[in-house]
């Protein structure tokens, strides 16, 4: 595992990250289109939403409908605003909500994906997984030929919202009920399976804050409440 020294606090610009626990999906999208508004009109800082969902399938805004084979009739099937095709949400799975200003900080949406990806391979090499990206199927991470960590987003006048599903503990086999990502024939992994036991859920959340606020040059005020906690129930 990475060491965690607390550098990031030499960094300019500020941002918020919670970690919310199990969140429903939909409760989940209200919050982010919350934060999106605050943080088009400068009422906050970037903000990060780190969360579980309970069980759900979730189909991008131009295609994933056709990717399902057969899902279990007790988890809902959500249409959303992201880009990409079908993927799974469940417990055991770390989903990452960033509502970051592109043009604040002076990102392209390919360099965005670019450093959400960055993170998620790094905090994989601390607990020894060689992770890698995958140029014939953009947006994600991988380990050699199994995919696990999904990357969709949504940007909206510079501000982004959805993100990052990373597989921890999660169990796989709701992916067998559908082609992830619109992918045939390629299987999923989650890093409870690469290493063999469970891995402790709040070391990677630790680590996933830590390396963010490092690639992406920002500093975690701690001190600052969003206003989304107080408007809304998490």
């Amino acid at each position: 595992m990475i060491e965690t020294p607390d550098m990031c606090r030499l960094y300019r610009k500020a941002y918020v990250v919670k970690y919310l626990g199990v969140v429903p999906y939909e409760d989940a999208l209200s919050q982010q289109e919350t934060l999106r508004q605050l943080r088009a009109e400068g009422k906050i800082p970037d903000a990060v939403l780190l969360l579980q969902h309970p069980h759900i399938y979730t189909v991008g805004r131009f295609r994933g409908e056709e990717d399902i084979i057969a899902p279990p009739e007790n988890i809902p099937v959500l249409p959303t605003s992201r880009g990409g095709s079908i993927t799974y949400h469940g417990p055991g799975q770390l989903v990452g909500y960033p509502v970051l200003d592109l043009r604040a900080n002076g990102l392209s949406v390919h360099k965005y994906i670019w450093k959400l990806e960055e993170v998620i391979i790094k905090l994989l090499a601390g607990f020894g997984i060689d992770a890698q990206r995958n140029d014939t199927y953009p947006g994600g991470v991988w380990v050699g030929g199994q995919k696990i960590c999904s990357v969709g987003i949504n940007v909206s006048h510079y501000i982004t919202t959805h993100g990052f599903a990373l597989n921890v503990n999660n169990d796989l086999k709701y992916f067998r009920y559908i082609r992830p990502c619109g992918m045939r024939g390629i299987s999923m992994t989650s890093m409870a399976e690469l290493l063999g036991l469970p891995v402790p859920f709040d070391a990677v959340v630790h680590n996933w804050i830590h390396l963010f606020s490092e690639i992406f040059e920002l500093r975690r005020e701690t001190n600052t409440m969003l206003s989304v906690e107080e408007a809304t129930t998490v």
